[in-house]
């Protein structure tokens, strides 16, 4: 079978959830048995996000091989079994970096360099890049047709159809039927002028998918598909749902992706969506809940932590629990009472961060969690803070510190990692990408893995300072996961807690809401033990229940059933 492309394209407005219909498409056709990756053009001129502001583009998502992408190729991961690589985000930025590169090496030589045909070309070349092995393509088109900055990726996809052929490739094009309550009515103009618009460029969507707040009719189809040049059985609903992972199963409802298969020729096995369904009824009914409080500066985006929301809740996915998060911007909580403020907080999780902004924040947070004996999770950035915090007030180091925040720190616990110092650029030079890590025997860590060998992703420039190790570890700290050589800090944790364990890695870029990530999974585990702890202790207290009331206990992880069932004492 030759190599089919379905191109997706969004209109009307942004955040539509183009990157979240592709990743669910993906999924479908994926469950049918067809191999596929995903490919997203974005249109900034940035070479990558890796030197955005999180407010201005949310997450930087980094994958094995160490490309800092757009957040939507964490979807795409989450919600595939896809390889993506560097090679499946191409930018702006990235397009003419390598044509105007050709061009001063002279590859061009007595040519004029224009968009057409010479930027179109890199970017069909791009598409091809990433369609050797696979038998479907899925590219998103970022931005919303009608904005200049797009213009070069939509000529390529036009004449991408004549190049391969127009039963190897699909138009799928997502836009707004917003319901106007004052008239009580469905809109369907704003699809009909995004349709338009995108026609005046050449392309006729073979499909559209109608974001909207509500079942629509048939009347409603129809209206649409005359005015836009469709079959009505090519106009779908893409309705709100409750949760992101129900996208699938409804798109699987609507035909989205038997349309796709009858389309572009391909016989394919009916889905087994029995997987997402089952998820389906862990989000609907779950049998606990936990409040985590995330303290961290990006909080009034929550696209800036997208992978690490999703990852708690895949965490509450193993433990049958709905995880409430409750944000704290570090800037503020420098200055409150936590003990007023984090009433109710079952767990702490400090993220990844950059930059001194509510760093003492933070460290207050940490503090609280340590001393009041609350689950603790430290990420990247929260892993550093917490060796600062243990340094300052438990080692008594009282000017702990990192060269990141101040230069002239006096003990700088974290320090600027040695091949970082001779850098003089930004993007793309961080210690970025997989990395293995050894962990130390009968430690948290290896419990919570049950491995003593593992891989996980970085992106950071600074490292704990070996000089400190040992007056840490003294006071009881332990370093409980290294590099293979011994020398950088992955892993750290307080035996003398109930639960407190930090990072240097970024562990949401690997979770998946069918297999989360076990460090997801057992704080999830931790705080909820915790808030059941504190239920029964009020109870205790309040109703002077003593000990026949039941104490607290917590589901099994699906890693623990597995391993009872293997026992040889389960008598399974």
């Amino acid at each position: 079978m030759k190599t089919k492309f379905i191109f997706t394209t969004g209109g009307v407005v942004s955040s539509l959830g183009k990157g979240l219909a592709t990743a669910s498409i993906g999924a479908l056709l994926e469950n049918r048995g067809l191999k596929i990756t995903i490919l997203k053009l974005d249109p900034y001129i940035n070479v990558d996000p890796g030197t955005m502001n999180p407010f201005q583009h949310g997450e930087v998502f980094v994958t094995d091989d160490g490309a800092e992408t757009d957040l939507d190729l964490g979807h795409y991961e989450r919600f595939t079994h896809a390889k993506l690589t560097k090679l499946n985000n191409v930018t702006t930025g990235k397009i003419y970096y390598s044509v105007i590169q050709k061009e001063r090496q002279g590859e061009y030589l007595g040519k004029t360099v224009q968009v057409i045909p010479h930027i179109t070309d890199a970017i069909k070349t791009a598409i091809h890049r990433v369609a050797q092995g696979v038998d479907l393509v899925m590219v998103e088109i970022g931005g919303t047709v009608g904005d200049i900055e797009s213009l070069p990726f939509l000529e390529a996809i036009r004449q991408f159809r004549y190049d391969v052929g127009k039963e190897n490739t699909l138009y799928i094009h997502l836009t707004l039927v917003p319901y106007i309550s004052a008239a009580g009515e469905l809109k369907t103009k704003p699809s009909q002028h995004s349709v338009q618009k995108l026609r005046e460029i050449g392309i006729q969507p073979d499909i559209l998918l109608c974001r909207t707040e509500c079942e629509l009719a048939k009347e409603i189809k129809a209206k649409i598909a005359m005015f836009c040049n469709l079959s009505p059985d090519c106009v779908f609903t893409a309705k709100d749902v409750a949760s992101i992972y129900e996208v699938p199963l409804h798109f699987h409802e609507e035909g989205v992706d038997e349309k796709i298969v009858e389309l572009l020729n391909i016989w394919t096995r009916s889905p087994d969506l029995l997987e997402w369904k089952q998820l389906a009824e862990k989000i609907h009914h779950p049998q606990h809940q936990v409040t985590i409080g995330v303290v961290g500066k990006y909080v009034n985006l929550t696209d800036s932590y997208k992978s690490l929301n999703e990852s708690l809740k895949h965490g509450g996915f193993a433990n049958e629990t709905e995880v409430q998060l409750k944000f704290f911007d570090s800037e503020d909580l420098n200055q409150k009472d936590l003990s007023q403020e984090m009433q109710g907080i079952d767990g702490i999780l400090i993220p990844g961060g950059f930059g001194d902004r509510g760093i003492e924040g933070k460290i207050k947070a940490i503090q609280y969690a340590r001393e009041k004996q609350i689950p603790f999770f430290g990420i990247c950035l929260g892993m550093q803070l917490a060796c600062i915090e243990f340094a300052r007030n438990v080692c008594g180091i009282a000017d702990a510190n990192s060269m990141e925040f101040d230069e002239h720190c006096s003990d700088p616990v974290i320090d600027l990692m040695e091949e970082q110092k001779k850098l003089t650029t930004k993007g793309a030079t961080m210690r970025l990408g997989a990395y293995d890590c050894a962990i130390e025997k009968d430690t948290l860590a290896q419990r919570i893995y049950q491995d003593r060998h593992i891989s996980e992703r970085h992106r950071h420039r600074y490292e704990f300072n070996n000089a400190y190790r040992d007056r840490l570890n003294y006071r009881g700290m332990v370093f409980s996961g290294l590099s293979p050589d011994g020398v950088l800090v992955e892993i750290i944790e307080l035996p003398n807690h109930p639960y407190f364990i930090a990072v240097q890695f970024h562990p949401e870029f690997k979770s998946r809401p069918m297999h989360p990530h076990p460090l997801f999974t057992h704080f999830i585990r931790a705080s909820l033990l915790n808030a059941q702890r504190q239920s029964w202790n009020s109870k205790k207290s309040g109703d002077n229940a003593g000990d026949s009331e039941k104490k607290p206990t917590v589901p099994e992880t699906a890693v623990e059933k597995d391993q009872r069932a293997q026992s040889p004492q389960s008598g399974g």
